[in-house]
């Protein structure tokens, strides 16, 4: 019985790693649709989110399951409602591809965000892929150097964030109140994107530590 519940825990790890992969895979497609303004890829993206979503549920399901047949303690119990929190965050991840998909949906065919924007995007994308392929290690590896790395790269997402409000805000700004609230959610989804990757990788480090607070360098 005891080898069966490891094999479960272990299907968990497995599980979140499945997920995560999805979502890099989605943040993926998402920015060349909005690079692009190919609304097939964004209908790709759209499309897919569905088995993330399931995915995430048959874990939850399982997570459930085991907390309440197996009365887990300890180390395990830490594990298996880890689990259900990641899950949480790497699902709210493939949503926020998915609304960026919408945007190109949305704006087809014309481009969500202006050419003067483009790099800042680009940026933004670039950092969030990273979080999501590193999150991948991260929950394979356990590595806690990754972790720190993690929170560098959205550091960066938070500054180019801020830096698309300073443009709209800026008077050389002429654009069309469309594509300025365009812009302000497509911004907020990339930065809340690498905000739930630091959450997974807050948890990780709960798991591996027993300790919610991660240390950076001064």
């Amino acid at each position: 019985m005891r080898k069966l519940f490891q094999e479960d825990l272990h299907n968990l790890g497995d599980q979140l790693t499945e997920i995560a992969s999805l979502v890099g895979e989605a943040m993926d497609k998402a920015y060349t649709a909005f690079e692009t303004a190919d609304v097939q890829l964004a209908d790709e993206v759209i499309a897919a989110d569905v088995r993330i979503d399931n995915l995430q549920h048959d874990l939850d399901e399982k997570a459930i399951e085991l907390l309440a047949l197996q009365g887990p303690v300890a180390g395990d119990l830490r594990l298996i409602v880890g689990a259900l929190r990641m899950s949480t965050s790497l699902e709210r991840m493939g949503d926020l591809a998915r609304h960026i998909a919408q945007l190109v949906r949305l704006r087809y065919p014309d481009h969500v965000a202006p050419e003067t924007l483009k790099d800042v995007y680009a940026k933004l994308a670039g950092n969030g892929l990273q979080i999501a392929r590193k999150l991948v290690q991260l929950l394979e590896t356990r590595d806690l150097e990754l972790v720190h790395e993690i929170h560098a790269l959205n550091e960066q997402i938070n500054a180019l964030h801020a830096g698309v409000f300073t443009t709209i805000a800026a008077n050389e700004w002429t654009q069309s109140a469309a594509t300025t609230a365009d812009c302000t959610l497509a911004s907020r989804y990339f930065e809340r994107f690498g905000d739930h990757g630091v959450s997974v990788a807050k948890k990780v480090h709960y798991l591996v530590t027993g300790e919610w607070e991660v240390a950076t360098d001064a």
